[in-house]
Protein backbone atom coordinates (compact mmCIF):
# COMPACT_ATOMS: atom_id res chain seq x y z
CA UNK A 1 0.00 0.00 0.00
CA UNK A 2 1.09 3.79 -0.64
CA UNK A 3 -0.64 6.52 0.12
CA UNK A 4 -1.82 9.65 -2.31
CA UNK A 5 -2.63 13.47 -1.77
CA UNK A 6 -4.65 13.32 -4.96
CA UNK A 7 -7.05 10.18 -5.45
CA UNK A 8 -7.75 10.62 -9.05
CA UNK A 9 -4.37 11.02 -10.47
CA UNK A 10 -3.43 8.14 -8.93
CA UNK A 11 -5.87 6.38 -10.38
CA UNK A 12 -4.81 7.68 -13.68
CA UNK A 13 -1.39 6.82 -13.23
CA UNK A 14 -1.94 2.95 -11.76
CA UNK A 15 -4.93 2.25 -14.40
CA UNK A 16 -2.27 2.55 -16.96
CA UNK A 17 0.89 1.66 -15.70
CA UNK A 18 -0.56 -1.61 -13.88
CA UNK A 19 -2.58 -2.21 -16.93
CA UNK A 20 0.73 -3.64 -18.28
CA UNK A 21 1.34 -6.31 -15.86
CA UNK A 22 -2.63 -7.67 -16.64
CA UNK A 23 -4.43 -5.26 -13.52
CA UNK A 24 -7.56 -4.27 -13.98
CA UNK A 25 -8.84 -1.01 -13.76
CA UNK A 26 -8.37 -0.18 -9.46
CA UNK A 27 -11.42 -0.92 -7.62
CA UNK A 28 -12.95 2.28 -5.70
CA UNK A 29 -12.89 1.38 -1.69
CA UNK A 30 -14.60 3.55 0.66
CA UNK A 31 -12.88 2.77 4.40
CA UNK A 32 -14.92 3.14 7.42
CA UNK A 33 -13.08 6.52 7.93
CA UNK A 34 -14.42 7.68 4.35
CA UNK A 35 -11.24 7.99 2.89
CA UNK A 36 -11.08 6.26 -0.95
CA UNK A 37 -8.61 3.23 -1.47
CA UNK A 38 -7.88 2.21 -5.25
CA UNK A 39 -7.45 -1.78 -5.05
CA UNK A 40 -5.22 -3.42 -7.81
CA UNK A 41 -5.62 -7.03 -8.36
CA UNK A 42 -3.50 -9.14 -10.95
CA UNK A 43 -5.77 -12.61 -10.62
CA UNK A 44 -3.18 -14.00 -8.68
CA UNK A 45 -4.03 -13.27 -5.01
CA UNK A 46 -1.76 -10.39 -5.25
CA UNK A 47 -3.05 -6.97 -4.14
CA UNK A 48 -1.72 -3.67 -4.57
CA UNK A 49 -3.57 -0.59 -2.77
CA UNK A 50 -3.28 3.02 -3.11
CA UNK A 51 -5.22 4.92 -0.30
CA UNK A 52 -5.85 8.55 1.02
CA UNK A 53 -3.83 8.47 4.61
CA UNK A 54 -6.59 7.59 7.08
CA UNK A 55 -4.99 10.03 9.48
CA UNK A 56 -5.88 13.11 7.26
CA UNK A 57 -1.95 13.97 7.08
CA UNK A 58 -0.40 14.61 4.20
CA UNK A 59 0.91 11.61 2.21
CA UNK A 60 4.59 10.83 2.37
CA UNK A 61 7.07 9.02 0.78
CA UNK A 62 8.58 6.31 3.01
CA UNK A 63 12.52 6.47 3.16
CA UNK A 64 14.22 3.01 2.42
CA UNK A 65 11.07 1.65 0.86
CA UNK A 66 10.60 0.56 -2.41
CA UNK A 67 7.95 -1.36 -4.18
CA UNK A 68 8.31 -3.88 -6.69
CA UNK A 69 6.11 -5.10 -9.44
CA UNK A 70 7.21 -8.62 -10.99
CA UNK A 71 7.05 -8.83 -14.46
CA UNK A 72 7.42 -11.16 -16.97
CA UNK A 73 10.47 -10.63 -18.82
CA UNK A 74 12.75 -8.00 -19.48
CA UNK A 75 10.92 -5.92 -22.12
CA UNK A 76 8.04 -5.83 -19.55
CA UNK A 77 10.25 -4.15 -16.95
CA UNK A 78 11.29 -1.40 -19.37
CA UNK A 79 7.33 -1.07 -20.52
CA UNK A 80 6.47 -0.40 -17.38
CA UNK A 81 9.20 1.84 -16.41
CA UNK A 82 7.88 3.98 -19.85
CA UNK A 83 4.80 3.40 -19.31
CA UNK A 84 5.03 5.21 -15.84
CA UNK A 85 7.11 8.00 -17.56
CA UNK A 86 4.65 8.58 -20.19
CA UNK A 87 1.48 8.35 -17.75
CA UNK A 88 3.31 11.06 -15.46
CA UNK A 89 6.06 9.19 -12.73
CA UNK A 90 10.22 10.05 -12.73
CA UNK A 91 12.48 7.69 -13.79
CA UNK A 92 14.99 7.56 -11.69
CA UNK A 93 18.75 5.63 -10.78
CA UNK A 94 20.12 3.86 -14.01
CA UNK A 95 18.43 3.62 -17.33
CA UNK A 96 16.13 0.24 -17.10
CA UNK A 97 17.94 -3.22 -17.88
CA UNK A 98 20.78 -5.57 -16.24
CA UNK A 99 22.21 -5.64 -12.78
CA UNK A 100 24.48 -7.77 -11.79
CA UNK A 101 24.06 -9.34 -8.30
CA UNK A 102 26.36 -11.67 -6.33
CA UNK A 103 23.31 -14.30 -5.02
CA UNK A 104 20.66 -14.06 -7.91
CA UNK A 105 22.96 -13.30 -10.71
CA UNK A 106 21.86 -11.34 -13.71
CA UNK A 107 18.07 -9.82 -12.61
CA UNK A 108 16.44 -6.84 -14.67
CA UNK A 109 15.43 -3.70 -12.72
CA UNK A 110 13.88 -0.60 -13.51
CA UNK A 111 13.26 2.22 -11.21
CA UNK A 112 10.72 5.31 -11.14
CA UNK A 113 8.66 7.24 -8.80
CA UNK A 114 4.88 8.00 -9.16
CA UNK A 115 3.32 11.21 -8.98
CA UNK A 116 2.93 11.26 -5.39
CA UNK A 117 6.70 10.29 -5.10
CA UNK A 118 6.30 6.56 -4.01
CA UNK A 119 9.28 5.12 -5.01
CA UNK A 120 8.64 1.94 -7.08
CA UNK A 121 10.34 -0.56 -9.86
CA UNK A 122 9.71 -3.35 -12.36
CA UNK A 123 11.76 -6.64 -11.43
CA UNK A 124 12.78 -9.89 -13.43
CA UNK A 125 14.68 -12.77 -12.35
CA UNK A 126 16.14 -15.01 -14.72
CA UNK A 127 14.36 -18.28 -15.13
Amino acid sequence: MVGSNDIERSKRFYDTVLGTLGAGEGTRNIADSGHIRLIYNNGNGANFIVSQPINDEPASVANGSTVAFSCDSPEQVKQLHDTAVAAGGTSIEAPPGPRETASMGTIELAYFRDPDGNKLCGIHFPA
